[in-house]
């Protein structure tokens, strides 16, 4: 490989390392973590500990870091999400709990708006509820979302990521499901940074909010933060650990590791206590650099992007007029791949544009990025 180090233990199995300008993705690993992190996960590695007991503590600091009623962490925000959901559907019935994923007399329909479908929405369903969409991709009122609530509604969904329409946005989606005595559950996997999201969401309303903990809080991969409602959290609680019962809950398949939560709880700790302000002007810098370089290339238009709704940090994007003549979206985005090191970036599929991320493009592989462009693009 390359101009880059290939750790010994991806080497034995063959498998080299990527420059990521894609962003936090689950497919390329999340983010790197910390060595604070890795040091506080080794030496929780070196002791047995109460599980119950230190997902209590751990809880306790999410609960305060989204000034939330309470907080527990999870097998990534997929899990939050499943258990989200149940806690919904069971309450803190022990009975109802066990009983799952059969939902025969619960509540069990989450409301979503059909503008919010996506990949990962299939979570919601997971514990025994049903979908039930409301308005249109392009158009949907508060009166929409009210006929869609009955007597079955377990709860709202409402999901905030990138090029993801808000509807009716979520301080309207409270206020009518909140009418009708129905939570509301959000999905918020990679909204941090910045910071303040963790506890806006809880601000606005909403009573339980899921964030993935390997993204922007750098943190293991495989966790995630789910705060709230005590009462409603209690119950994921309930769906996720259930050590008091002799049955295995829905929560069972993602359990986290004593060496996670640590680690989590860690990353946690050096994210809110980080500068955001440099932790910006870094991904701006990189971004920068990358626009400067890709200035002048007959038919592409290359601007640096910051829309919070559309972009995670700033990013340069390519976007490609009608007189350019070279490689196809496609075709550049398979030759980045084919590199050595193979590059990932965003954009392509419905989205006629390449965006460069720049959450986990590390210190000069701007560089890297730039010249495979120019070879690329210009033809060099």
């Amino acid at each position: 490989m390359a101009g880059s180090v290939w750790p010994e233990v991806y080497r034995k199995l063959g498998v080299a390392p990527v420059i990521n300008a894609q962003s936090w993705v689950t497919a390329l690993g999340g983010s790197i973590m910390r060595p604070e992190v890795l040091r506080a996960m080794e030496e929780a590695a070196n002791a047995f500990v109460d599980i119950k007991l230190l997902n209590r503590a751990a809880g306790e600091v999410v609960a305060r870091t989204c000034e939330a009623e309470q907080g527990l962490i999870t097998a990534g925000c997929s899990a939050a999400q499943v258990l989200m959901v149940a806690a919904c559907m069971t309450g803190q019935s022990e009975a109802n709990v066990e009983q799952l994923p059969d939902t025969t007399g619960m509540k069990n329909e989450v409301v979503l708006f059909k503008g919010q479908r996506n990949r990962y929405d299939k979570a919601f369903v997971t514990a025994g509820a049903r979908l039930v969409e409301y308005g249109s991709i392009d158009s949907v009122t508060p009166e929409e979302l009210d006929a869609a609530i009955n007597e079955n509604t377990a709860c709202v969904a409402f999901v905030i990521a990138p090029f993801l329409p808000q509807g009716i946005g979520l301080e309207e989606t409270v206020r009518v499901a909140h009418a009708r005595g129905v939570p509301v559950i959000v999905d918020a996997a990679a909204e941090v940074p910045p910071r303040a999201n963790l506890s806006k969401f809880h601000r606005i309303g909403a009573d339980m909010v899921a964030f993935s903990g390997g993204k922007g809080i750098g943190g293991p991969q495989s966790t995630g933060l789910l705060a709230g409602k005590a009462d409603l959290i209690e119950a994921a609680v309930m769906n996720s650990l259930n050590l008091d019962s002799s049955h295995a809950a829905i929560g069972r398949p993602m359990k986290v590791s004593k060496e996670n939560i640590v680690g989590l709880v860690t990353a946690i700790q050096l994210f809110t206590d980080s500068d955001e302000a440099a932790e910006w002007q870094g991904w701006q810098s990189k971004a920068k650099y990358l626009a400067d370089r890709l200035k002048g290339i007959q038919g592409v238009r290359i601007a640096i992007e910051d829309d919070p709704s559309q972009r995670q940090g700033p990013q340069p994007v390519l976007r490609f007029d009608d007189n350019y003549d070279g490689p196809t979206i496609a075709e550049i985005v398979t030759q980045l791949k084919a590199g050595d090191p193979a590059i990932y970036v965003g954009g392509g599929g419905s989205r006629a544009e390449i965006n460069l991320v720049m959450v986990n493009v590390q210190d000069g592989e701007e560089i890297v990025i730039a010249d495979r462009l120019e070879d690329i693009l210009r033809g060099e």
